[in-house]
């Protein structure tokens, strides 16, 4: 039984080992042929061997399209700057929750000073967040501004 449980693991050993190359081939093969196919390669009849110059016939042209539409953010900066706001509307009102139940715990303590302890603990670390979440937009307002100021002095 332990030589089918070791054969077992070689095999599964031998598939992720070749796993990368299947992947890497795939990755040069599957481009090729989608360009044979949508009949901008050679296979359209355009290519070299009907006589054109090299020049003719054989630009690729690429386009990226931006993931999030033509409304999203188009620079990487306004990608962080819209992140960042994502971060906030959702991160405040987490923030108020946070606190509303840290006084929930201090009104459970009534006194206890172990219960006590926890409700400060956890106002500390909710306001430590808060501080946390306030400073990384302000961060990011900063260095936004500064990057703008540099490109308008270039």
């Amino acid at each position: 039984m332990k030589i089918l449980e070791n054969k077992k693991y070689n095999i599964l050993s031998n598939i992720l080992k070749y796993s990368f190359m299947i992947v890497f081939v795939f990755m040069l093969i599957i481009p090729t042929i989608a360009l044979g196919l949508d009949g901008t390669g050679p296979s359209d009849g355009t290519g070299p061997s009907e006589g054109t110059g090299p020049s003719e016939g054989t630009g690729i042209t690429t386009k990226i399209l931006n993931p999030l539409g033509e409304d999203g953010p188009q620079t990487i900066p306004d990608f962080i700057k819209k992140l960042v706001e994502i971060v906030l509307y959702v991160g405040i009102p987490i923030i108020a929750l946070a606190i509303i139940y840290t006084g929930f715990l201090f009104v459970k303590a009534q006194g206890n000073s172990e219960e006590l302890t926890k409700a400060k603990k956890a106002l500390l670390y909710t306001l430590i967040g808060g501080a946390l979440l306030l400073g990384a937009f302000v961060i990011a307002q900063a260095i936004g501004s500064t990057v703008d100021e540099i490109k308008k002095g270039v």
